[in-house]
């Protein structure tokens, strides 16, 4: 049933609960202990969660935004109601840097997966040419410190899916050049690539047992250009195999750990090492079914039950975007949400937390999946929320250093890598030794 929360990309999240109108008491509780939001350090310079927050380069990975750009005519200066990003939000959760997602949908646009592509992408080249006071354009790790320095978002893009190459390795150098700077190499489907994490079990799909050639091809075209190559969404053995082909470290856009939500979609321990030690990062998502055992049993129990509420949501999102049809899968929403309440802030963070252990402080940020799935924990309802999970991870403990590298120095670090690399092959192809070899003549008798 994580299916299902992929499947509501082009939705809003709705509101789940509602404040209860009660009496004062006569005798007022104790006090919660206040949050230490900012303290003075002996040199007089702010510290605390709060200071740390809005001091820090935050980067995202992962925003489905641009379904929303494409498909609804969403501008980022209107307010995204219950989506979860806007220009203000943004501002307020002081993002510095945000990855959207390219994401198409293999079977509504089957065929016509390059179309759609390169629609999303320019609808995300429009929002910087609306809102240059906003918004630029970034394609590297100094544009990305460029922008920040102007107190603008730095505008980036992820192809989720190498299923959008259609089988052609010319259309990733062409992604590449339109300003694409990572590419899944799967989507929750299995592609020309490699096997996907998200049709393991269906028989009807052919699947490779890991990566393909033309996958090793893109990945080896991907380290060559400076592109990140991200392993969300792909089976454990094209993870592995993706990984010994890459001569640069991988990301995760937007995946969590397997250990306290077993779905496939996450990632195990044994993964989570062997990206460390290829010096990659795993960008922990925010989604409900990935974070929540009991969230995601629910879902499956639901699936498992035919709910009408949940069958209505997977028919009507594949209908055409009529307002009547997106009423209607509004409701459907609604009624499915009282029977799937969020789970807490803190799942998340122990997610985050449980990472960390196993991978190490360098190797774990943020890819949130917003404006991608129906429900994120309880408390964070858009990017506006980013500041609870520092408040969060500071009262755990994490020092400042430690959650500057979670909210975007470790991706930072990962970027500067592949960017490095790709300038060392690119070398090594200019330095070939490109003369033409001749035999030696064949010693006469």
């Amino acid at each position: 049933m994580y299916r299902i929360s992929r499947l509501l990309t082009l939705l809003v999240l709705l509101s789940t609960y509602s404040l209860a109108q009660t009496t004062a008491p006569t005798t007022p509780p104790p006090p919660k202990p206040a949050s230490k939001a900012i303290t003075i350090s002996p040199d007089g310079a702010a510290t605390g969660w709060k200071a740390i927050h809005n001091s820090a380069l935050i980067v995202d990975t992962h925003a489905d935004t641009p379904g929303r750009f494409v498909d609804e005519n969403f501008d980022l200066s209107q307010d995204a109601g219950k989506g979860h990003v806007d220009f203000a939000r943004i501002k307020a959760g002081n993002l510095g840097a945000e990855f959207w997602s390219i994401w198409v949908d293999p079977k509504l646009y089957k065929g016509q997966e390059i179309k759609r592509a390169l629609d999303m992408i320019d609808s995300v080249y429009e929002q910087a040419r609306l809102h240059p006071d906003k918004m630029m354009m970034a394609f590297s790790t100094q544009d990305i410190k460029n922008a920040h320095s102007q107190h603008k978002l730095a505008s980036l893009m992820g192809v989720e899916g190498g299923h959008a190459l259609q089988g052609d390795i010319r259309v990733l150098r062409d992604y590449y050049r339109l300003g694409v700077r990572y590419m899944t190499l799967t989507w929750a489907n299995t592609n020309e690539l490699g096997d996907s994490s998200g049709d393991q079990n269906d028989k009807s799909i052919e699947h490779h047992k890991g990566i393909t050639d033309f996958g090793r091809q893109a990945v080896r075209e991907m380290n060559r250009m400076g592109m990140m190559v991200d392993i969300s969404h792909v089976a454990d053995r094209t993870f592995f195999q993706a990984l010994t082909t890459s001569r640069a470290p991988v990301i995760a856009s937007h995946s969590s750990s397997r250990a306290i939500t077993n779905v496939p979609r996450n990632m195990t321990d044994d993964m989570l090492v062997a990206l460390a030690r290829n010096g990659g990062v795993a960008q922990v998502n925010f989604n409900c079914g990935f974070i929540s055992q009991k969230y995601a049993d629910r879902e499956k129990q639901l699936e498992a039950e035919h709910d009408p509420d949940m069958e209505k949501i997977n028919k009507l999102f594949l209908a055409e975007k009529t307002s009547e049809n997106m009423k209607q899968l509004r409701e459907a929403l609604a009624a499915a949400e009282v029977k799937l309440p969020r789970p807490p802030l803190t799942d998340l963070i122990d997610h985050i937390d449980h990472m960390v252990k196993v991978a190490g402080v360098d190797h774990v940020g943020l890819g949130s999946d917003f404006d991608g799935v129906g429900c994120l924990p309880a408390g964070l309802d858009s990017v506006a929320d980013l500041p609870k999970i520092t408040e969060a991870l500071y009262n755990r403990g994490y020092k400042a250093a430690d959650l500057q590298k979670i909210l975007g120095g470790n991706l930072m670090r990962v970027f500067a890598e592949v960017e490095k690399t790709a300038k060392q092959i690119q070398a090594e192809e200019g330095h070939q030794d490109a003369r033409h070899v001749v035999a030696p003549d064949a010693p006469s008798h």
